[in-house]
């Protein structure tokens, strides 16, 4: 063999050995909690938070392989667990649907899981319906929302889709799940762009929630919107391939429905030109050419200020956890600092930090095949038993001698 061809096989391996970060050693997650109780709680129920998180061992503790496998493959052998679908018109014209799953096991209580997915994300998403199977098998309801234009077996009715920060959607399948089951405990959990969603209807103080909601969980959002499109438009840590993708995603959706979002009338209303629309390489271009007009925003900055979570953290009344991995490519550590500082300056909020993960992916165990079910199907079920045992038991867990 040639020292070329030697050389250039050692450069690869160096490669893969950085991004695949095989040096890496399993980690305990990070908590940051003012309140001792709720800390307390939390621990109590969900154990595995003091429990090093173990990866998949060969590509695992690379944040980039976990959410690409994530995106692309979803999880492993993963249920499809059978629900009903509700349908529900809104004052706008939307149709709005959302899918509702009963328990599989009679649980001590009634809880219903009120879950929104991630970007352009439904009740169809692998991840979502691993979470639901599992919650399912705990004794608890779930109901998923399903963004606007999001299926295509839905059409889209009216001149909109689902936004980063427009809530009236979750509010609607939470207020209607009260009246279905008006003594159900409802916690909310949100999955990235969802995870938003939750926390900002959390927080809104103009929006009437039924006191049925006793908590709520976000996981891998990034809090910010105005500097997390700052930072998804650099090219470090391949950031500009992710919002690619996610900008061909919503692109592809107001495309596929555009008989409705942009007909003749839609487009002399809000002043969108669809040739500006189909050419958006990134997403704040596609928000500038469509989301902004349609929704009556001067600016996509404008858009992006109201749509942050980070705004509304200080009106939230009920305990709320918040979950992210360090070495997610899509929020950058800088943007965590914010829900850190808020988790340390509240009673019943806590934050947990894990060093990796991904963006929403979490595999655990084996070398190369992962655990069918993943760190964060198990962890999110036990923070939901805690939220619930604080709320059932203020004075929280009691000791079993």
């Amino acid at each position: 063999m040639s020292t070329a061809f030697l050389t250039a096989i050692a450069v690869i391996f160096c490669i893969l050995f950085r991004i695949l970060n095989v040096n890496s050693q399993p980690l305990r997650p990070s908590v940051w909690c003012l309140d001792p109780q709720f800390l307390d709680c939390i621990f109590k129920i969900a154990p595995v938070l003091r429990e090093p998180y173990v990866p998949t061992r060969l590509w695992g503790f690379s944040g980039h392989v976990q959410t690409v496998l994530h995106s692309i493959v979803g999880r492993v052998k993963c249920p499809w667990p059978l629900g009903d679908r509700i349908y529900l018109s809104l004052f706008d014209g939307s149709t709005l649907t959302y899918d509702l799953y009963q328990p599989l096991v009679e649980g001590e209580d009634d809880v219903t899981v009120a879950i929104c997915p991630g970007i352009g994300n439904s009740s169809e998403s692998v991840y979502i319906r691993t979470f639901v199977h599992y919650a399912q098998c705990h004794g608890y309801r779930c109901a998923v929302l399903n963004h606007i234009g999001a299926l295509p077996s839905v059409q889209v009715t009216s001149s909109r889709i689902f936004t980063y920060g427009h809530t009236e959607d979750f509010a609607e399948m939470v207020t209607n799940l009260h009246k279905k089951y008006p003594l159900s405990n409802i916690v909310a959990v949100g999955f990235s762009l969802g995870g938003n969603l939750v926390t900002k209807y959390m927080g809104e103080t103009q929006k009437l929630k039924p006191n049925s909601i006793i908590g709520a969980i976000s996981v891998c959002q990034g809090y910010n919107a105005v500097e997390g499109s700052k930072w998804l438009l650099n090219y470090q840590n391949f950031r500009r391939f992710y919002l690619y993708v996610m900008t061909e995603n919503v692109k592809s959706i107001i495309l596929k429905h555009r008989h409705i979002l942009l007909s003749e009338e839609v487009r002399a209303r809000h002043n969108l030109n669809e040739r500006e629309i189909s050419a958006a390489a990134t997403l704040p271009e596609l928000d500038e050419a469509y989301t902004r007009r349609v929704h009556n925003f001067p600016s996509t900055q404008e858009l992006y200020k109201w749509s942050s979570s980070l705004h509304y953290l200080h009106n939230i009344e009920k305990p709320m956890i918040f979950i992210n991995a360090k070495d997610d490519p899509l929020v950058p550590e800088n943007l965590l600092t914010p829900i850190k500082e808020f988790a340390l300056s509240r009673l019943r909020i806590a934050y947990v930090e894990l060093a990796h993960g991904g963006h929403l992916g979490f595999y655990e165990g084996g070398l190369v095949y992962p655990n069918p079910l993943t760190w964060l199907d198990r962890t999110l079920v036990a923070m939901i038993g805690s939220i619930l045992v604080l709320h059932t038991d203020p004075t929280g867990p009691k000791d079993i001698i």
